[in-house]
């Protein structure tokens, strides 16, 4: 019993670290046809911070998509690749592109995107 539990308190969200990291997340997913969502935060960013409890329950609410979360100062070289100039930027990505990209925190609109973003991809698939 306690192993469920603890099962069901494990975050869902992936901490990448590293460029080889999100290379491996990302080609993983990508091969996988896994739909991706990518929170792009920095500690010093409260409103990044603020959305954090938000994109934990997005992604237990979504268990069949990729959450990945990149903290900016310490994967510099995800944020250029990715073009991220500003925090919280939020990239909803499928078969290796970005097909949505939300700046800001607006936990209603970015409920809204990645519920449509996930049916769109349901409807593709079905």
């Amino acid at each position: 019993m306690e192993a469920q539990q603890e099962q069901h308190n494990k975050s869902r969200v992936v901490k990448v670290d590293s460029l080889q990291s999100w290379d491996f997340y990302f080609n993983q997913a990508t091969n996988q046809g896994c739909p991706i969502v990518v929170h792009f935060t920095a500690s010093w960013c409260m409103p990044s911070v603020a959305m954090n409890p938000f994109f934990e329950e997005l992604a237990s609410t979504f268990p069949d998509v990729l959450f990945l979360t990149v903290d900016v100062d310490d994967v510099k070289e995800v944020a250029t690749r990715m073009e991220v100039k500003a925090m919280p930027t939020f990239l909803l990505m499928k078969e290796g592109t970005v097909a949505d990209k939300l700046v800001g925190a607006n936990p209603v609109e970015m409920k809204k995107r990645v519920d449509e973003f996930v049916q769109s991809i349901r409807v593709n698939a079905a």
